[in-house]
């Protein structure tokens, strides 16, 4: 039987990875049995319409280290992860992706970094196995960013193989798209992550959940995060007004810009507009960001087996 205090947990989100999951899962036992340290795998199964419940299952039953998460419905990896975090029982937790993308044998040097003291370890995957224009300079152009806007140099904000301190992310709640901006969120100072370069395999079944189209959901994520991390609750009601001052700023604006079509007035018209969307932008989803903070949806219909 597993123990009940095991030393480290493993939390792999999953969505329709039933061709991947029993050798990812063979992968990866071979590894945790030949770190030495008592070990969980949590899998939490994101509303899979696959085989994949059904493997989980038959996993479970003939290794007592499986803990799985069932959710009725696809709320995403954030979400995922949020549920692992309510329940993971070890000292160090480790998340992956389940794809089988990201490689179990990198596991223990992620383990040795924050014994070493590091509170967070993120992977670097120098050499993608994927698209260069789709894939890779899009990451590439976005990673930069993210680094300069949270102050935590990274090379792969992307990458799902990360290793945490537990009472860093105990009960931590990942509000949706914000996975991407993890150890950040968190208020890890720079000084307190290690970056590791790991191996990145070729997706060998299935679609990837990700692509160009998630690009807004970054510039979104990307407009808020600094004011989700110094408490949103103070932020949310600034931008409200913010919001509300330029609408009307902008609608009284386009009415002069009818009868008098300066380019002067038009430029500061259009300025005014984009103020005002980014303002709204920020201001849902900081209140978005404090919803599912406090509602928790999603951990409502978590089913443990």
């Amino acid at each position: 039987m597993a123990n009940d205090f095991p030393a480290l947990s493993l939390i792999i989100p999953l969505h329709n990875e039933a061709g991947t999951l029993v050798s990812l899962y063979q992968e990866i036992k071979e590894v945790l049995d030949g770190l030495g340290m008592t070990y969980e795998i949590i899998f939490v199964n994101d509303a899979s319409t696959d085989d994949t419940p059904e493997i989980l299952r038959q996993l479970k039953t003939i290794d007592s280290h499986i803990r799985v998460i069932e959710h009725k419905k696809n709320y995403g990896e954030a979400a995922a992860l949020s549920a692992g975090f309510k329940v993971f029982r070890g000292d160090i937790v480790i998340t992956m992706d389940g794809d089988g993308q990201n490689d179990p044998h990198d596991i223990p040097q992620m383990v040795q970094k924050i014994k070493e003291g590091y509170k967070a370890v993120t992977g670097w995957r120098k050499k993608r196995q994927e698209k260069y224009l789709t894939r890779i300079l899009p990451s590439i152009i976005a990673n930069r960013i993210i680094s300069f806007v949270t102050g935590i140099p990274s090379h792969d904000n992307g990458c799902g193989l990360k290793a945490y301190r537990a009472e860093l992310v105990r009960n931590f709640i990942v509000p949706h798209g914000f996975h991407r901006f993890l150890p950040a969120v968190l208020g890890v100072k720079s000084e307190e992550v290690a970056e590791v370069k790991v191996n990145d395999r070729r997706r060998t079944y299935g679609k990837s959940h990700y692509g160009l189209s998630r690009t807004k959901e970054v510039i979104r994520e990307l407009l808020t995060i600094q004011f989700m991390i110094h408490n949103p609750k103070i932020w949310l009601p600034r931008f409200r007004l913010l919001y509300i001052t330029f609408s009307g700023i902008t609608l009284v604006l386009l009415v002069v810009s009818i009868s008098n079509s300066k380019t002067s007035v038009l430029l500061i018209t259009c300025l005014s507009l984009i103020l005002t969307i980014v303002f709204r932008i920020i201001f849902k989803n900081l209140d978005r960001v404090i919803n599912i903070r406090e509602k928790m949806e999603f951990q409502r219909e978590e089913l443990l087996i």
